[in-house]
């Protein structure tokens, strides 16, 4: 924790802020039979990598973009890489600045960004992140308002680190993925998933890497824990059908992002997912993490 750690608690749960750090989440725990199971990937409390915290905002854009940045009505906007160990810029730009305190109240937090031109690039926005804990989990709120003068195509999304073990079980619903070669950048997308890219039906989550934007998800995904007698099941209620998942081997994390747009939307065909805010114009994400007993793993 730092000096400026937001803790949210109940008889149940336990969440933990550092808005200063990109207004990300570093610990959201379980309060059960007195114990407390991380629920995200609690961070290390030392380092200052966003990719080690336990889920950060993905403003005003989702995952990477190409060629330097991206066309819109007839004009190049450039955008540089914002990571060292990136070739593309990735998710945006508001989980590497500072968030302030907008409102707090008992088992609710508000906090508030607004990014002008952050590292050159052509964003003037305002966003928002509302934390509500509710009975059975977790409630996060994402928004943002175009505050440029242009009209300008944007996304949201969040990304959560699951803790993860060799028992663990995952399950959501999608019609389709995007293939990828030497680098997550899609290629081609299939209907036929590869071998253990199949999620329709509980499976582990052991198998080599995937990096890769699925289709035609339902904006429901289950997470079964059998060892811990509990599951989190993840909705996005207003979901367009997009979910980002990341499955690096041999980790005890994976991360499923609720998303509005696929990788590289920015470069597609009528650029799925993307929102077109004129100024003043605003867009929201929401997503709920309920807790409930073990779903079983058949």
């Amino acid at each position: 924790m730092t000096a400026a750690t937001i803790t949210l608690e109940n008889e149940t749960q336990r969440l933990q802020l550092e808005p200063e750090m990109g207004g990300s989440v570093t610990a959201w725990d379980w309060k059960a039979g007195g114990l407390e199971t991380p629920l995200f990937r609690p961070w290390d409390g030392g380092s200052g990598d966003r990719y080690t915290l336990a889920c950060f905002p993905l403003v005003p854009w989702s995952n990477r973009i190409t060629d330097g940045g991206f066309e819109f009505e007839g004009k190049f906007y450039p955008i540089h890489a914002n990571r060292t160990e990136e070739h593309y810029p990735i998710h945006g730009n508001g989980w590497l600045q500072p968030w302030k305190l907008a409102e707090r109240e008992d088992g609710r937090v508000k906090l508030s960004l607004e990014s002008r031109g952050f590292d050159g690039n052509p964003y003037h926005y305002r966003s928002t992140e509302t934390f509500l804990l509710l009975p059975d989990g977790l409630q996060i709120d994402l928004t943002v308002t175009n505050l440029g003068p242009a009209t300008m195509p944007f996304g949201l999304g969040l990304h959560p680190y699951f803790t993860r073990n060799k028992e663990t079980r995952l399950k959501f619903k999608a019609e389709g993925v995007w293939l990828y070669g030497d680098d997550p950048i899609p290629t081609e997308h299939t209907t036929s998933f590869p071998g253990t890219w199949d999620y329709n039906r509980f499976a582990p989550l052991e198998g080599p890497m995937i990096d890769a934007c699925y289709s035609g998800w339902n904006g429901k995904a289950v997470i079964d824990y059998p060892d811990r007698g509990l599951s989190i099941t993840m909705v996005m209620p207003d979901c367009n059908g997009y979910t980002l998942f990341y499955r690096p081997p041999n980790k005890d994390f994976f991360c499923l992002e609720p998303i509005t747009h696929p990788i590289n939307a920015f470069h597609m065909p009528n650029q799925p997912g993307l929102a077109y805010l004129t100024h003043g114009d605003s867009f929201a994400l929401r997503a709920k993490f309920l807790v409930g007993p073990s779903a079983g793993s058949a």
